[in-house]
């Protein structure tokens, strides 16, 4: 069945398109459901005399099938009942086989990790390894923890595997639960949708989406005006083939997209409204009181919690009569939901040399060409902290972050009157990251 409908599809291949100089493949117009690429930065030289001791990450869950499952049951009943009475173009039949094949397939699985998901961060695991080998030696401890969705638990699941399968005498503490959702994900987010959406905010809205044309797929897809104009909101139809059809890239056993729906105006249309309702929500929002920020604080602070704990831990004793000390943590994996990670990327305010996603702006006509969601949280995204030490005495500890695995600069300064040899980014003072971030505490 989706052989054939593939064979009849005749999908044109999609490149990049040129959305204001700023060069955007149509997959990552896709926004949040945009498949983690494979990474391919070069990292900087270490600084000589360094060695990683311990790694701080948190990620979200790897591709999973679109929900609610009420948008396929809605995609298929609108187009079912269209064909039911003749209004159907030979495009919009096609869609409707689709359609159905998403209502039984897709459906029931709404919200799930994917197998695509499942090797995203099979593959973030075998290059921690890589990357940092010191960390994983022998028995090393790692503690990883994950929200009481399943998608993430079954992230958490496979990333584990991974490393098990990799360095197989490693000792890992892994749990869910409840408890952990104060840092995970603490607040509710229908609740941040609704406070963002201010008079403000609604008017920024409705500019982005003048530029959004419906009609245009309406017509290929219906054959009837009047029909259209009295049975279909096309807006809102309009929406659920954007979200689904790009959730499809992360089930890559679904042999057929809906990329032959879209022109390439429409599609930049609608992703430069999806970035910016993403920003509005959970980013640096001038038009709201940026309530989605406090999503990500229990989050930075456990970060910097749990490294303090282990720093002071790693730290020798005088007293070497001392009991033997327990197990040094050298790696926390965390497992979560974009509506943190988004947000947790904003308070570190990184920067990658072509984005700041801490950047507060309220042109949100060329917001894309500054803040674009597909590079903060794709499927799977994550955050790395990695820290650094040195045999030397009185060498500072260091650290550096990287977003999807790729290094970034921070808005941290390193005071070289008073400090010599201050390290150069990407890497940065402990002492002083610990302070800069402090401050976006309540």
């Amino acid at each position: 069945m989706k052989r054939a409908i593939a064979l009849l599809l005749a999908v044109a291949v999609f490149g990049l398109a040129e959305t204001d100089s700023i060069k955007v493949d149509f997959r990552q117009m896709g926004s949040n459901y945009y498949a983690y690429p494979t990474p391919t930065a070069k990292y900087t030289k270490v600084p000589a005399g360094y060695k990683p001791f311990y790694l701080s990450h948190y990620g979200r869950h790897g591709s999973r099938f679109h929900q609610p499952a009420d948008h396929y049951h809605a995609l298929y009943n609108t187009l079912a009942m269209a064909d039911s009475l003749g209004k159907l173009t030979e495009l919009g039949k096609s869609l409707l086989e689709r359609a159905k094949y998403l209502d039984e397939y897709a459906a029931p699985r709404a919200g799930d990790l994917t197998q695509l998901g499942v090797a995203q961060h099979q593959g973030i695991a075998k290059r921690m390894v890589t990357n940092f080998p010191e960390l994983f030696k022998s028995d090393a401890y790692v503690e990883a923890y994950a929200s009481t969705s399943v998608r993430c638990v079954v992230s958490m699941a496979a990333f584990l595997e991974e490393l098990r399968a990799q360095k197989p005498k490693l000792d890992i503490h892994q749990e869910s639960g409840k408890y952990l959702m104060s840092f995970i994900s603490p607040l509710d987010f229908g609740k941040i949708i609704n406070e963002s959406n201010t008079p403000a905010w609604q008017k920024e809205n409705e500019k982005l989406y003048s530029h959004v044309n419906t009609d245009r797929m309406m017509r290929a897809i219906f054959n009837d005006s009047n029909y259209i104009k009295k049975n279909v909101d096309a807006g809102d139809l309009f929406s659920k083939i954007y979200e689904i059809g790009n959730s499809l890239q992360g089930s890559p056993e679904i042999e057929f997209s809906f990329d032959d729906l879209w022109t390439e105006e429409d599609l930049t249309a609608r992703w430069h409204a999806q970035n910016a309702w993403w920003y509005s929500v959970l980013g640096n929002n001038p038009f709201a009181k940026k309530q989605g920020l406090d999503n990500a604080r229990p989050l930075l602070k456990n970060v910097l919690d749990e490294a303090d704990k282990v720093i002071t831990a790693d730290t020798p004793k005088a007293d070497k009569t001392a009991a033997k000390p327990a197990k040094k943590t050298t790696a926390t994996l965390r497992f979560g939901h974009d509506t943190v990670i988004f947000p947790f990327a904003v308070l570190l305010q990184l920067d990658n040399g072509s984005m700041n996603t801490g950047i507060e702006t309220a042109d949100m006509e060329n917001l894309h060409k500054v803040w674009r969601d597909y590079e903060i949280s794709p499927m799977a995204a994550n955050v790395q902290f990695i820290f650094y030490k040195s045999a030397k005495k009185g060498s500072p500890i260091l650290v550096k972050v990287m977003l999807n695995e790729t290094e970034q600069k921070l808005p941290v300064t390193c005071d070289s009157a008073t400090v010599k040899n201050c390290p150069a980014a990407p890497y940065y003072r402990w002492d002083d990251v610990r302070e800069f971030y402090r401050k976006a505490l309540p």
